[in-house]
């Protein structure tokens, strides 16, 4: 079954009451997780640390990083509280962490049952180290990425989990990647996404082929990170395999801030779940074989060997004395040219079914 995560993200502004509404949107959906971004802006970027231009365009303010996500934090207190509430609702709260004492906090105070690493993040070892070593499971987005930058950062990971003694370095990560513990716990943990790290992304920048390139190159469970406008895509990614769909959501896209404009609003969040679970049940298990309501129309759809016209017993069933009509409840037409030449056993009226 398709882990659907519905991503809140920063989509709640900075303030907790939002971020309630939130939770009770993705849980209304159907979604399985929800998940959040955890950081002190301060820890995050410099101050002339500069926006995206989709965080511009998006936002329609021009300021710096700093200012923007200083906005959009939430305090470990309401973090709590959010996290509260989705349990009172059965729902799993997820957070992004983007430093380590929001990590800890996290792991530590929270007690989140696995981690998510974003696309930007994947070339910060330090920080994916100390994800690793909480050996959690870790859900990694590749944005950006190259399969070698891939590689390296699951060779940070198997490293991690690994516990191993010595020295963190390109080596030591090679080596914990190489070998067969460290392989077998990336499998065991650890799940990649393929993600286009634009807002909206572009459908042509898209390539949910990548997935099967993801899977047949680490032998990982593999899913996709939705950024396109609509729900056509993360719906098409599960027909192809993905076995996790993370999705932006917002309560109005006519909110203030950078990232509403590429989110579905809650009534779409509601169909891209329907239709996934919809999906999911359509791809079946793979076994081609006739299906229960196909049997029952198996009658009336094929054909059967009857009479053209009145046969005499022990006349020599001919082209011309036979003909192939529905319903398929008699001899099949599979067997015409063995009835062919053959003294009919009986006596039939025109349009009966044969039975030799």
């Amino acid at each position: 079954m398709t882990l659907i995560i519905a991503e809140a993200g920063v989509n709640h502004n900075g303030d907790e009451h939002l971020a309630i509404k939130l939770i009770d949107a993705a849980h209304a959906s159907g979604a399985d997780v929800v998940k959040f971004q955890t950081f002190s802006a301060k820890k995050m970027v410099t101050m002339a640390a500069k926006q995206a231009t989709y965080q511009i365009e998006n936002s329609q303010i021009e300021e710096s990083q700093y200012s923007m996500l200083r906005r959009l934090e939430l305090s470990f207190d309401a973090h709590k509280r959010l996290l509260a509430h989705c349990e009172k609702l059965g729902l799993e709260f997820l957070s992004t962490a983007f430093d380590s004492e929001s990590l800890n906090f996290l792991v530590d105070t929270l007690g989140v049952k696995r981690l998510k690493i974003p696309s930007g993040e994947i070339t910060n070892a330090p920080l994916v180290l100390e994800h690793a070593k909480t050996g959690l499971e870790i859900i990694v987005s590749t944005g950006m990425a190259t399969l070698s930058e891939i590689e390296t950062v699951l060779g940070v990971i198997a490293f991690g989990y690994l516990g191993a003694k010595g020295a963190p370095g390109k080596k030591a990560f090679e080596e914990a990647y190489q070998s067969d513990e460290g392989l077998a716990l990336l499998r065991e943990r650890v799940s990649i996404l393929h993600c286009t790290t634009e807002y909206p992304a572009p459908t042509e920048e898209v390539n949910l082929s990548v997935m099967k390139t993801l899977n047949r190159a680490f032998g990982l469970k593999v899913g996709y990170s939705d950024h396109t406008q609509g729900t056509d895509i993360p719906i098409a990614a599960v027909a192809m395999g993905a076995e996790i769909i993370e999705k932006h959501f917002t309560l109005d896209r006519n909110l203030e801030g950078p990232d509403h404009k590429a989110s579905l609003e809650p009534d779409e969040l509601n169909n891209m779940v329907k239709s996934i679970r919809k999906v999911e049940v359509a791809i079946g298990d793979g076994v081609k074989r006739p299906t229960k309501s196909e049997i029952n129309n198996k009658v009336i759809a094929r054909k059967s060997l009857v009479a053209g016209r009145s046969i005499s017993q022990g006349e020599i069933l001919s082209s011309d004395s036979i003909d192939v009509k529905r319903p398929g409840c008699g001899m099949s037409p599979m067997e015409y040219w063995d009835v062919l030449g053959r003294e009919s056993s009986s006596t039939y009226s025109a349009g009966e079914a044969l039975d030799e």
